[in-house]
């Protein structure tokens, strides 16, 4: 069995890659293709894998809130939207012949197991897959922040921010700026002095207070996930100041 560079991660999945071309909802190939190289990744080596999938494929609490809903309960429907990822993920992963445990902040005893840490670092020890649903269970609080502080609390070695829309950091939009530069390396401080939109500030700190390194990448590159786990130079890495 391979070594690599990281002994524990949490592999940050963006909801929209979920779509596939379709935009919204989920779709099964893409879903069961992003499985197989997750699972070939966990049978291939030694490394520790929790994931953390976002909902921006079925709801959006912000967008529900700038709609006239009520913030709070358009964000406990985003929470709802990532366990059904998360459900769907799992399915894949145990298709493709992974053990997988879904936790979740919000109790649903019928479908997944309550978030709790040491039994979620149990599992990672027994190289089960761990997914993290239903954000942290408070409204106002958004997936990227989920995956700053479960990484810090199960002591997970980097993040890999699995990206569909965006192949690393930029010191400006690429999609409105033809001249805007990309990253190679960052640190988490010069993240903040320029506001660059990676993440939300929350989760930067929380990456920066706890020495956590995080990997931007484009997720639909084929391989692209395994090469993250390798420590090879793709994407934008951001020091966690180790």
């Amino acid at each position: 069995m391979a070594k690599r560079k990281f002994r524990r991660i949490v592999l940050k999945l963006s909801g929209e890659a979920l779509a596939g071309e379709q935009g919204f909802g989920i779709n099964p190939d893409v879903v069961e293709e992003f499985a197989k190289e997750i699972a070939a990744l966990a049978k291939s080596t030694d490394l520790e894998i929790a994931i953390v999938v976002g909902g921006g494929n079925l709801w959006r609490g912000l967008a529900g809130s700038n709609q006239g809903m009520d913030r709070a309960t358009a964000d406990y429907m985003g929470m709802l939207a990532t366990v059904m990822n998360s459900l769907a993920l799992q399915d894949a992963l145990e298709q493709a012949g992974v053990d997988t445990r879904v936790q979740t902040a919000i109790e649903m005893q019928e479908i997944a197991e309550p978030y709790i840490r040491r039994r979620a670092i149990r599992h990672l020890e027994k190289k089960r897959i761990v997914i993290f649903g239903a954000g942290l269970g408070k409204p106002y609080f958004s997936t990227d922040t989920t995956a700053a502080l479960r990484a810090a609390e199960i002591e997970a070695d980097a993040i890999l921010m699995a990206k569909k829309f965006a192949d690393g950091v930029y010191d400006s939009d690429p999609k409105t700026n033809p001249n805007a530069v990309k990253f190679d390396e960052i640190s988490y401080a010069d993240v903040l002095t320029k506001d660059l939109k990676v993440m939300d500030q929350t989760a930067i700190t929380l990456c920066k207070d706890n020495n956590i390194d995080l990997c931007v990448f484009n997720m639909q590159e084929d391989g692209n996930i395994a090469k993250a786990c390798d420590g090879q130079k793709i994407g934008t890495t951001i020091s966690g100041g180790k």
